[in-house]
């Protein structure tokens, strides 16, 4: 089957779906322009997702908006440097049910089905090439270099959304419903330790989430930090990018060799985590946060077997300095000198960290406000979490903040501790979504409660037009 056949294939099981069917939902009307019924901020992997989810739905009266250049969404091609994605391949995900838009059909359609049983992993940028193909086939509402500056709650369930960009249509957007669907760092800000921010100069470090110019590395000594799965594919792809040597630098004594997430997408785990109470919810991701993703054997054995590769384990950075030679990396085994240095030390997740939620991130209520964690357990990472519903909705640490953060959505990192890695990790996607797709949808309804009601009440068109006895012709 070639990409053409498949794209009619995918038309035609839409059809037995009765996909593109009427909207539902009644329009709003403002002075100010059109308001959309959802607008979704991300038009990577989980925005995409979501806009199929809503039009399935009958709501089609939507936007995806995203910061990057069309083909560019998300970090498949930009920082991620990983050479194949981590989950399974046969792990289902934006397809929300539908075989014809699997990632399997879209690479049988190239390569056949020998392919597909020859493929180990996905490679990262098929991946990209894949989500490319699924926005195009599906038609989707996206718009390109338009960034989210802030939410700003405007009367009768509308948000004023700020935006700015080379494709923005206006300086504002109106919406009834915001899902922020910003990825890993979209709840928070990556995280690179105040030792570094404060010692260094800018040109002497980056962190795996920046673009970094490795071609200006060739040759160089570099050092990673972190023993995370994206250390080590910064170090794997520093050293096939051309530099002479890379330390990466661990602070425990052995590598993580157990990866949860493998343990989480066979137990339930992954589609039920919302069911939990708030204590199991708290206790399994302290557990899950104890763990650093493992990298992959393959990323591993890849990295160890060039001559410049080295590991440097139970070797924390005690200080950081500048000098003429490089950076200067004080560890318990001793000083070393690199050129530059690459920081994997993870991201914080925590609203008022993000600069679009400045006007009601006070409102927003976090794990440390409902939930008192038992000593063994407590993390004030945790705890700075939202406090999310089961379908990624912000909720209110008081009650003026109820109406101010109604319609706000988190489909992103932040939501680990309410809803666990479904919004989070590729393989709880085909779970998260019908999620939030059915929480948003009855939003939309119940806020329209009373006129539809109102509508079913007064409906008095006749369907049967029978008479009895017959009439005589």
């Amino acid at each position: 089957m070639s990409l053409e056949a498949l794209n009619e294939r995918v038309k035609t099981d839409l059809s037995y779906l009765a996909y593109g069917g009427v909207d539902w939902v009644q329009p709003r009307s403002h002075p100010e322009g059109h308001v959309y019924d959802v607008v979704i901020v991300g038009g990577g992997q989980s925005g995409l997702g979501t806009a199929f989810g809503l039009l399935r739905e009958r709501v089609s009266n939507i936007l995806v908006i995203d910061e990057n250049p069309e083909g560019l969404e998300g970090p498949w091609i930009t920082y991620a440097r990983m050479k194949t994605l981590r989950t399974p391949k046969h792990l289902t995900s934006i397809d929300l049910g539908i075989p014809s838009l699997t990632f399997r059909s879209w690479w049988e359609a190239q390569f056949g089905p020998e392919g597909w049983e020859q493929l180990d992993k996905i490679p990262r940028g098929d991946w990209m090439n894949y989500l490319r193909w699924y926005r195009k086939v599906l038609d989707l509402p996206v718009v390109n270099e338009v960034k989210l500056k802030l939410i700003e709650p405007a009367e009768e369930g509308i948000h004023r959304l700020h935006i700015e960009g080379a494709g923005a249509p206006a300086g504002q957007l109106l919406a009834r419903k915001v899902i922020l669907a910003t990825g890993i760092q979209g709840g928070g800000e990556w995280h690179v330790p105040p030792m570094i921010l404060e010692k260094l100069p800018r040109h002497l470090y980056a962190h795996t989430s920046e673009a970094i110019d490795f071609e200006a590395l060739r040759g160089k000594k570099v050092a990673v930090l972190g023993g995370g799965a994206s250390a080590f594919d910064n170090a794997n792809f520093a050293l096939s990018e051309g530099v002479a040597e890379v330390h990466v630098f661990v602070r425990r004594k052995e590598l993580p060799r157990i990866n949860p997430i493998r343990q989480m997408e066979v137990s339930g785990l992954i589609e039920r985590f919302p069911a939990l109470p708030g204590a199991d919810k708290y206790a399994a991701i302290s557990h899950f946060f104890k763990f650093n993703q493992p990298p992959t054997n393959d990323t591993f054995g890849r990295a160890a077997s060039w001559s410049g590769f080295n590991l440097h384990l139970g070797s924390p950075w005690l200080d950081v300095e500048a000098t003429g030679e490089g950076a200067v990396v004080t560890t318990p085994q001793g000083k070393f000198t690199f050129d530059f240095l690459i920081i994997s030390t993870g991201l914080l997740s925590d609203p008022a960290l993000r600069p679009e939620l400045k006007l009601v991130e006070g409102h927003i209520a976090r794990w440390g406000d409902r939930y008192k964690a038992p000593e063994e357990v407590a993390n004030p990472l945790v705890d700075a979490h939202p406090y999310l519903s089961p379908g990624f909705a912000f909720l209110s640490r008081d009650e003026e903040g109820k109406k101010r953060l109604h319609g706000l959505f988190a489909f992103n990192y932040s939501a680990l501790i309410s809803c666990g890695l479904s919004a989070s990790a590729l393989s709880g996607m085909r779970y998260a979504i019908p999620k939030l797709v059915s929480a948003v949808a009855d939003q939309l309804f119940l806020d329209d409660r009373e006129e539809v009601l109102k509508g079913f009440f007064d409906y008095d068109e006749a369907e049967f037009v029978g008479e009895w006895p017959k009439q005589d012709s």
